[in-house]
């Protein structure tokens, strides 16, 4: 389960998640699972490295559906552990494509309602 202990109310996860979204590709996806890569350009944006890792990693943590996440720096690779009845796997390839479809849509409302809901 991921650790929701270490969230602070300075943590909106749409916008968090939503600045990384433009240099994020999935790279393998699973029923339940997806791993998401970084573009190398991220590293050169200056919005991208002051968020840093662990607000993505805190941010996504306060996601109902998400069990778990995993990153990896050096791989610039994220993976993400979600539960499929909550998050439809459509949901990530279509958001990040910016597809307005009913998955995407799901998926947008859950990290709307972690940001409203963080304390």
């Amino acid at each position: 389960m991921a650790d929701k202990s270490n969230t602070h109310s300075s943590i909106n996860p749409w916008q968090v998640v939503s600045t990384f979204a433009p240099y994020l590709r999935i790279a393998h996806q699973i029923s339940g699972r997806v791993r998401l890569k970084l573009d190398p350009a991220a590293l050169d944006e200056p919005a991208l490295r002051a968020l840093g890792s662990d607000r993505l990693k805190q941010a996504l943590g306060t996601v109902r559906g998400v069990q778990d996440i995993s990153l990896n720096l050096l791989a610039r690779s994220c993976v993400v552990a979600y539960d499929a009845t909550t998050i439809p796997d459509a949901a990530w390839p279509d958001l990040l494509a910016a597809r307005q479809t009913p998955a995407a849509a799901t998926l947008l409302g859950l990290l709307t309602s972690a940001a409203t809901s963080t304390p």
